[in-house]
């Protein structure tokens, strides 16, 4: 099991970097949106928003790359990686990579189990 979660681990954080470094230098082809997609990244877009969430998921993966307070970083990407479900649900209407993050999300936050004890006395 052991080797099952450094893979997650490592499969997770590379996942962030490379989509959190693509936002910023744009070496990914993007699908052409439109509809609802094309709304909600305009509006994201222009708040500054997603430039914050793209930061975030860098320093995310850069801790979970170095292996610098692994438990914290699970917790705090968390609310990220429901929300990509979420845009998969109910904007795209397919959970794809949404329901990946979040499964692989929630697999090293019960891994790291331990680690919360105190959050929930």
């Amino acid at each position: 099991m052991e080797t099952l979660e450094k893979i997650t681990h490592y499969l997770f954080a590379i996942i962030y970097l490379v989509f959190g470094l693509n936002f910023f230098l744009d070496f990914l082809p993007m699908p052409k949106l439109e509809g609802n997609a094309l709304a909600y990244f305009t509006v994201l877009g222009s708040t500054g928003y997603m430039t914050a969430v793209k930061i975030l998921e860098l320093v995310v993966a850069a801790m979970l790359l170095f292996n610098v307070k692994k438990a914290l970083a699970y917790l705090v990407i968390l609310p990220v990686s429901v929300n990509i479900l979420m845009y998969d649900v109910f904007i795209v209407g397919i959970p794809t990579m949404g329901l990946l993050m979040v499964i692989l999300n929630l697999f090293l936050v019960y891994r790291q189990r331990s680690s919360y004890a105190c959050l929930l006395k």
